[in-house]
This record gives C-alpha cells, structure tokens and sequence, in this order.
C-alpha cells in the first residue's frame, strides 16, 4: 500500500516518491534514503561523542567565598603549590616586591603606633638626670584589625633612641609608596565604610561601588618584578627601583629589627592589645633573613604574602598530580568586603564547588569596612546566604574553619570566647570545644538555609602551614572531581 499524500503541505509534496515510479526505481530510491539516514545516525552519533568529550574536557570550576582575609588568596596559592608546581615556580621570584612591601609596611605601622603615642613631644634623653615628662599618648593611636586602640593613661618612656629609629627609618616611607605604585590598587588596604552595608551578596537591590579601582590577577600585578636577563643587554627602570629596594631594607635591617625587639614599643602593642603577629602578610619576625640582598622567597613566603583581591579574580591552571593530573581548573577567587560582594553573583552559575572560608579565630574582631559589625557574626550571616542561595543549590559547598593557629594562640593568651559569644556559655575554653561550637553553629545554618538536602563538607584548617593544607586538599580535589564527573553524566 502507497503512503497517503498530504497535498496542501509542500514538504509532503516535495518528499514524495515520483507518481509513475517503478519497481526497480523504488528499491533504488529506499537504498539511497537507508544510506542517509546511516550517515545521519553516524553524525549525530559524532556530535554525541564530542558533547560527552567537551564535557569531560570542561574545566573544572571552584569558587572561593568569604569575607576579607578570611584566607581565600592563601587557599589558592595552595592549590597551585601543590597541584601545579611548574607555573608557581615560575611566579615565585616575582613575589618578592610583594614580601618586600609587606615588611615595610609592617615597620611604618609600628613607627605610626610610635609617633602617636609619643605625640608632637620631644623626645626624653637617655640620661637618668633627664626632667622631660610625656602627655597622655594621642587617641588617634592605630590598633590592630580587629582591636580598637585605648592609648595607656601613662606615657611610654620614649627616649632619643627611638626618635633616632625614625629617623633612620625614615625612607621605608619612600619606598612603600613606590611599591604601592608599582603593585596597584592590590596593595591598599580596606577603609571603613560610612553606610551601613549587608552581609550577603543578594541583599542591595543596587551594586555598590567598589572603594578602588580593580585590578587583575597575580600576574598582572607583579609582570612589573620580572627583571631583563643579562642576554638582553639592557636592564629596566622598575629593576633599578627594585635593587633599590633591596638596597634600602639591607641598609636598615638593624634598625628594623631594633624598632620591632624595643621593650618600650612592645609594652605599648601589649597595652593596645594590638597583635600585629595575626595580621595578614606580617614578616617581622623574618627580617634578618628578608632585608638581605640576597633575599629569595620561600614557597612559604609567597603562600603568606598579603596582595589584597579586588572584584572577582579568575586563574587558571592544569594540574600536573593528583587524580585531576592534566585537567585544567579555573578557580575564582574574590574581594570579600561586603562592599565587593555584590559583583559575585554572576560567577554562581555552572561552578562546580563553592570552598567558604570563615576564619573561626576573629570570634572576637569587627570587621575593617564596618567596625560596628563582628567578624564570626559576618560569617554567619554570609555562610547562611550562600547556603540559601537557589543558584547554588545543586552546587558542593565546602566549608574551611581556617586560622586554627591563631585561635589557638589566642585562647592560650587569656582571651575568653564567652566574652564575645555569649552563647559560648561556661564551656571549656579551647581550641577543641571553641572549634566543634563553632563547626555545630556552622552545620545549622546550613540545615536550616539549604533549599534541599546537601552534605557538610567541613575542614579544619591553617593555610598558611602549606603541608597541612596540601593534606586537606588532597581530600578535597577527590570530592570535588567525583561530583564534577558526576554532573557531565560520566559516572
């Protein structure tokens, strides 16, 4: 029986076989007709296979979370240590500038704490008949990032020492504004805000304007600390101004290491309560080692220099070990003030995992855009729109408690959760109960905030100890992988 013919559709008409056809034209006819559907069946079959390989080739994704100096940038030059040890041997040596810039500003913190305590006075004379007396240090005295400064009632016993220290300290100023210059808007710090800010990314309906302007990557920022080789014939400006860098720290490297050992200065960091030991990039205990000129960086140094993320930061990286060796990974990693946060959203889609850092050990910090607000209740509030964010739903969400070092250290100098976390209660104040305290708030937030059922992922971790982090991530590339595969349908 012939097939019927629709004759008002023209693609009936055109497809039809001829009206007078015969036998044998008919055979010949469905013998081409099988012949293009083999080939059509052998090309969908093609674009299958590079679909399912495109796939499979599709970088893998990971986003970096949390709010400023939670440990983000550290927790990606660990990745790249560990994983891609060729491209971070490359960079290593360019990180110099950076270190460099951090120990100055180490130093020109502390001389700022020093002239603010010793105010417009002069200084007193080292001689025992001296009479001069101090007025009350300045108010205006800078703290640490977490700790207001509350001047002493008494004036420190300064002395011509230490106005001889600023002076002989004094191009350090010099040089850090160059640095500054030559690093970008990286090498600024964040200002307080005047208005009140959210602590997720979803909460302003307008994006707020970022404080600086933004800058690129890593590479970007430190192209300009790649001296001309010798077979060049010819050396660059910002070489010269980096030997001259090097030449100034080795030159002041006992004054230096004078202003940082003075008892006077630390009996004023102490009465501040300012620890300068917890702030992101510090470098004075390493100073006879850095202001040498023969200075090199260490893997360690690199993983503990500060270059502050601006906007949202895209590397990549294929790793050369590991389950994932060959495999290339592209990893965000972003500004965390809450003044940045907006500009994370667009970055949400078809990312494969979310690693959140929440630094447990600023229980007792305000934040630097926000004094008004605490850091752990800015984590919380930020883990629990991340959790409750619908985009991210599907998305592996692995939570880092990081800065266990210091949390450490800073329970063993006296300081009490309780008296920052009231709900700490009487319990036990150590590292072992603050952290399981902490990981339980942390594991409701996410119960509660989750738009379905997801697994706690969770991790105690130091990211600047690079040997115990490279542990921990060795357990996350796993996870991370296995659910990569997993949403390109090959497993």
């Amino acid at each position: 029986m012939g097939r019927s013919i629709d004759v008002d559709d023209p693609l009936s008409l055109a497809i039809a076989p001829p009206a007078n056809e015969t036998h044998e034209e008919r055979i010949a006819r469905e013998k081409r007709e099988a012949e293009a559907r083999r080939v059509s069946d052998e090309i969908d079959e093609m674009l299958r296979q590079e679909r399912a390989a495109m796939k499979k080739r599709r970088p893998v994704k990971v986003l970096l979370l949390g709010q400023s100096e939670s440990g983000k940038s550290t927790t990606l030059k660990n990745f790249q240590l560990t994983y891609a040890r060729k491209a971070w041997a490359e960079d290593r040596s360019s990180w110099k500038a950076v270190v460099q810039f951090n120990l100055v500003r180490n130093i020109n913190t502390l001389l700022d704490i020093m002239s603010r305590e010793m105010g417009t006075r002069a200084p007193r004379s080292d001689s025992p008949d001296s009479d001069l007396d101090y007025d009350e240090a300045d108010d205006a005295a800078a703290g640490s990032a977490d700790t207001d400064m509350n001047p002493s009632t008494a004036p420190a016993p300064f002395t011509e020492h230490h106005h001889v220290l600023k002076l002989r300290l004094g191009p350090l100023r010099r040089i850090q504004e160059e640095l500054e210059a030559r690093l970008g808007s990286g090498a600024s710090e964040l200002v307080q805000t005047s208005s009140s800010t959210s602590a997720g990314p979803f909460d302003s309906p307008r994006r707020p304007q970022e404080f600086y302007v933004r800058s690129n990557n890593w590479k970007t920022a430190l192209k300009n600390f790649r001296p001309f080789g010798r077979a060049e014939g010819r050396r660059s400006k910002d070489f010269d101004t980096g030997e001259d860098v090097t030449e100034v720290l080795a030159t002041c490297r006992e004054d230096m290491k004078a202003l940082w050992e003075d008892p006077v200065l630390q009996d004023v960091l102490r009465k501040n309560k300012i620890r300068m030991e917890e702030s992101s990039g510090f470098f004075l205990n390493d100073i006879d080692r850095i202001a040498t000129r023969d200075y090199e960086p260490s893997d360690d140094d690199v993983v503990r220099a500060r270059l502050r993320t601006l906007g949202v930061q895209e590397y990549r990286f294929v790793f050369e070990i590991g389950r994932t060796a060959g495999h290339e990974w592209l990893m965000y990693d972003v500004g965390g003030a809450r003044t940045s946060r907006a500009a994370w959203v667009p970055y949400f889609d078809d990312v494969d995992a979310v690693i959140f850092l929440a630094p447990i050990s600023a229980f007792d910090e305000k934040l630097a855009e926000d004094k008004r607000v605490n850091r752990l209740e800015d984590s919380y509030l930020l883990w629990k729109a991340i959790c409750g964010c619908k985009p991210l739903a599907k998305t592996q969400i692995i939570l880092f408690l990081n800065k266990i070092d210091l949390l450490e250290k800073k329970l063993a100098s006296g300081v009490k959760v309780k008296d920052y976390v009231p709900s700490f209660g009487d319990r036990s104040n150590d590292v072992a109960t603050a952290t399981k305290y902490f990981q339980q708030h942390f594991r409701e937030i996410a119960k509660q905030s989750n738009p379905e059922p997801r697994p706690f992922f969770v991790h105690l971790t130091t990211a600047t100890d690079t040997k115990s982090t490279a542990a921990t991530l060795s357990v996350v590339e796993e996870g991370i992988l296995r659910d990569h595969l997993r949403r390109a349908d090959l497993l």
